[in-house]
């Protein structure tokens, strides 16, 4: 009797000592594992550059606007910086509308290299100034946003409707890959195109309701080919107003 008590002692404290190695080890696992989300944390987050951006403004500009977002699909996010001259020749006097800037207005495009900003494609003056004559109306107003890789350079025209430059980077430059374009009058669309130039193909949508007040278009779709020598670059592109965008 003794015996197998001592014997069941034995065996308990064998047990012990396992349930305290497994909940020792256990606990390192843990901890362990805990490590390495965090290394893994820091290494998966995005490194904000530093820096001052005015370093990468030419001399006898200004930052207009800046708007960032991921330009090269690598999960950072990159900086577009729209700029502006300071020549104060460019300056005039409006008898409506008092003393204008008619400095142009430009466009550098930054990416995040690994905490870095690196200059890959700059355009100094391609934009007319934001005090341009609209005649009997505004003139057209400029915005520039990045979505799914892509840059767009939108103009919005009020009733008069709007059109979009899509830009997309490769080749060592922005390469203009598709053309959006809506006339209006109103709250009516007359016309829409979208033109895209690699797959080389432009739909027309044609407003058929002549009685149309807005939301109850009857639209005529067409589509066709279009000839596509060469995609234009956003670095060559002197002047967006003059723009002849192909196949139009």
């Amino acid at each position: 009797m003794n015996k197998y008590l001592f014997f069941i002692g034995i065996m308990l404290i064998i047990l012990g000592n396992s349930s305290c190695n497994n909940s020792k080890n256990n606990q390192r696992t843990k901890h362990d594992n805990n490590l390495l989300d965090k290394d893994l944390e820091k290494a998966n987050a995005t490194i904000e550059p530093t820096g001052p951006l005015s370093d990468f403004l030419p001399k006898g500009y200004v930052t207009f606007d800046t708007i960032y977002g991921d330009l090269n699909k690598d999960g950072s996010d990159d900086c577009i910086l729209i700029i502006k001259g300071t020549d104060k020749s460019k300056i005039v006097k409006d008898e409506n509308r008092g003393e204008l800037d008619r400095n142009r207005r430009g466009i550098i495009i930054l990416f995040n290299k690994n905490g870095n900003y690196e200059s890959v494609v700059k355009n100094y003056s391609c934009f007319s100034s934001e005090n341009e004559d609209g005649g009997n109306y505004y003139a057209p107003e400029l915005s520039v946003e990045v979505d799914k890789g892509n840059l767009y350079i939108r103009y919005a025209h009020g009733r008069y409707g709007y059109w979009s430059y899509t830009f997309r980077f490769q080749n060592s430059d922005f390469e203009l890959i598709g053309y959006d374009a809506s006339d209006n009058f109103g709250p009516v669309v007359n016309t829409e195109v979208s033109i895209n130039y690699l797959t080389k193909k432009k739909l027309t949508k044609e407003n058929t309701n002549t009685n149309a007040e807005g939301g109850d278009e009857v639209f005529k779709e067409s589509m066709q080919k279009i000839e596509v020598q060469q995609l234009m670059k956003l670095s060559d592109i002197e002047d967006f107003d003059g723009l002849e965008v192909d196949g139009m």
